[in-house]
């Protein structure tokens, strides 16, 4: 079958294009922005792209259209597609009929963590000789891609709750039809698409309606939005991460951290991943392998070899003694619980902190009184404030004088370079590329040094 999609290079539509290609069917596609390194990564695939979305794509004659949800109405190459009443599908009702329908999948959602979950889960499974297909949305270090089709009957994809396509809101997750779920956490997060956290529940509880009686879900126990999903219904046995009836840790503080399950010692972890949230993370990875037959020694002892995804406390290079690191965080929770791993790991070393307020929901202002209590580990707070609907620097005015904010990217990257010293730890945030600032800030801090 010849597939065509449209949003290809988007982390999730680009995932279910190298496994389609990987299960044999020819693949092509087009976007907005075919750019490296999703470009680079689908073309070494034997994936042809095209550039924009010309009306013109439908005389590529594929077999189906796959669509991705960055497509609206009003997109020349759909209007086409629907005045000639060609046959399209949405990216995740695709991947069920084709790749998800005859697999025990394990699916992890949650307003933050699902990557570094599902990377975890996914290496967990692989370590145990399970070979795993698996759809994330990152790069995990342990593999190097992002999405395979694997060749055993499991399948660990990241559930988002992000809406499927223009003619599907429901969420994503729904199609994906898991027997083992994790449920991380959940809090307010997509403004532009749900009106509120109780919108949100909603969804959640639309998917836990869909996990079978023989099924898991496992979930965080310290969450009260989580308890309230579950409260609605649930036909699914429940363990729960952080909580005395379930799955805990006692970490030691030198990097070794005992895991509990209903009170018994399971072993004891040994790893540098920063934050009590990736202890979670873990807690949560070990409970779904245990219930896809993973040994949880035989987990722990892979979780000891996990090497994190790319752009999660990501060291990008370190000069002058000045350290910098790539973070995903775009959300104040997140944002908080990275700065507090950084800072218990560094101690009372100066910390710099570079967001860009990037996310739908940041630029419509929606955390931006949270902004503030969010960076207040930081030593220094430098935003990049451009195309933002709200003023940064009074969102930031609870932190002080240690707070700066710019519209120039250029500016932003020399103020950053002057005002930093040997010994810092410079911690970007961001869920884009942030116009390339790793890379302009190292050799920027190089020229200034010098």
């Amino acid at each position: 079958m010849h597939i065509h999609i449209l949003g290809i290079c988007g982390t999730f539509m680009g995932g279910i294009a190298a496994i389609a290609r990987e299960a044999g069917h020819e693949v092509s596609g087009c976007d907005a922005g075919v750019y490296p390194p999703m470009s680079t990564q689908l073309e070494s695939r034997g994936i042809g792209l095209i550039e924009g979305f010309s009306p013109e794509q439908i005389n590529l004659n594929p077999d189906l259209f796959v669509i991705g949800n960055v497509v609206t109405r009003g997109n020349p190459l759909v209007e086409e597609i629907l005045n000639r009443n060609l046959p399209y599908v949405s990216g995740p009702q695709w991947l069920l009929e084709n790749v998800l329908r005859d697999k025990w999948v394990l699916a992890v959602a949650g307003t933050h963590g699902k990557t570094t979950t599902s990377s975890m889960l996914a290496w967990i499974l692989d370590y145990a000789g399970m070979e795993p297909g698996f759809l994330i949305g990152g790069i995990p270090r342990n593999f190097g891609f992002s999405a395979r089709l694997g060749s055993s009957s499991f399948f660990v994809i990241e559930a988002d709750e992000y809406d499927t396509a223009f003619f599907d809101k429901r969420s994503k997750f729904v199609h994906f039809h898991p027997r083992t779920a994790i449920l991380n956490n959940l809090e307010f997060d997509h403004a532009d698409i749900f009106a509120n956290l109780a919108a949100i529940e909603q969804q959640f509880h639309h998917f836990v309606r869909i996990i079978p009686g023989n099924g898991l879900v496992v979930t965080n126990g310290r969450e009260e939005s989580l308890e309230r999903v579950l409260t609605q219904g649930c036909w699914t046995p429940v363990e729960r991460v952080g909580v005395a009836n379930g799955w805990q840790v006692n970490a030691s503080g030198d990097g070794e951290i005992a895991i509990y399950f209903m009170g018994k010692s399971q072993g004891t972890l040994r790893w540098e991943l920063l934050g009590e949230h990736n202890q979670m993370n873990a807690l949560s990875a070990l409970a779904a392998a245990r219930h896809a037959g993973v040994p949880v020694k035989t987990a722990i002892a892979a979780l000891m070899q996990f090497k994190n995804v790319k752009r999660r406390m990501e060291v990008r290079g370190v000069i002058k003694g000045i350290t910098v690191y790539d973070d995903f965080a775009h959300h104040p929770t997140a944002i908080r619980t990275t700065l507090d791993g950084l800072r218990n790991r560094v101690n009372g070393a100066r910390i710099i902190a570079v967001l860009e307020p990037r996310s739908n929901t940041m630029k419509m202002g929606i955390w931006k009184d949270s902004l503030g209590d969010s960076l207040a580990l930081a030593d220094l707070v430098f935003c990049y404030n451009a195309n933002l609907g709200w003023n940064a620097a009074q969102a930031l005015s609870s932190v002080g004088a240690k707070a700066v904010s710019h519209d120039n990217l250029e500016q932003l990257i020399a103020a950053i370079a002057a005002a930093s010293h040997p010994g810092d730890h410079i911690l970007i945030m961001s869920n884009g590329d942030f116009g390339g600032i790793h890379e302009k800030l190292l050799n920027a801090i190089a020229a200034c040094r010098n």
